[in-house]
């Protein structure tokens, strides 16, 4: 399929463009970025040299996409933003590529991406998440599969959302969230499991109830966190979920949200 590229819109002759690319008006795309096969790139779309992004994209008007890091000690290391497939990018959504600590950023695939969200250099983002309005990253947070994060969020450097956790509207976030959670703002706080979130992705009952005695033991027996974690371990059975769960809060370097 032949692409569609406006008459205003300056694509580099060395940019890397698929097949069936539409590219809106005033838009630039610079020498080296590579796009793949039916993306479609709105209005004043800036897309640097150091972007790689995969098929069927959907980028809306005045996003800037692959930009420097926003970091200090950047120098201008040869760093890149990588997008996997089918994304929806709304308006004004900034992405910063990756500094020489990881050498890249990376946003997966199946996205959904709302007006003036920023992901910040190193960053990892996986697929299937929906990130509201203005929510903004630190550098190097991680947001696992399936996380839904409301509207103005702020996410501290090196924070990460685990995979199904939704975080509520303005919640400012400064330590880790574990996977199947629900987190309440003013305060933010953990309130329950994602138990609709869990249900729509096709979690059975007997894990859902699993994952709220999880919580029970972890976030209301008033037990510290590692004997905590050890009852887990002796009174649930070592189902996936538990796993990743106290893998999770095993592994993190912020501590977890409590």
């Amino acid at each position: 399929m032949a692409n569609k590229i406006h008459p205003t819109a300056v694509v580099d002759s060395k940019a890397e463009i698929g097949d069936g690319v539409i590219v809106g008006p005033h838009s630039y795309i610079e020498a080296g970025a590579v796009i793949g096969d039916n993306n479609e790139i709105g209005s004043s779309v800036w897309i640097s040299s150091y972007s790689r992004i995969g098929n069927e994209n959907r980028i809306f008007h005045g996003a800037a996409i692959g930009g420097p890091p926003q970091d200090l000690k950047f120098t201008g290391e040869n760093t890149t933003l990588e997008i996997g497939d089918r994304n929806t990018i709304r308006e004004f959504v900034t992405m910063n590529r990756g500094t020489s600590a990881s050498g890249k950023t990376v946003v997966g695939s199946d996205n959904l991406i709302m007006s003036y969200c920023h992901i910040a250099h190193d960053c990892r983002v996986g697929s299937h998440i929906v990130l509201a309005n203005s929510t903004n990253m630190g550098g190097h947070v991680e947001i696992h599969d399936w996380a839904i994060l409301g509207g103005m969020v702020p996410i501290h450097q090196f924070c990460r959302i685990g995979a199904h956790a939704m975080v509520g509207t303005a919640s400012r976030i400064v330590k880790d969230v574990p996977p199947y959670l629900l987190i309440g703002a003013d305060p933010t706080r953990p309130v329950g499991i994602n138990v609709i979130g869990l249900e729509r992705r096709g979690f059975s009952g007997e894990t859902v109830r699993n994952l709220k005695e999880l919580y029970k033991i972890v976030y209301r027996s008033r037990l510290g966190l590692a004997a905590a974690l050890e009852k887990v371990r002796q009174v649930l059975p070592p189902i996936a979920e538990i796993a990743a769960f106290v893998e999770f809060v095993e592994s993190t370097s912020r501590g977890i949200i409590k």
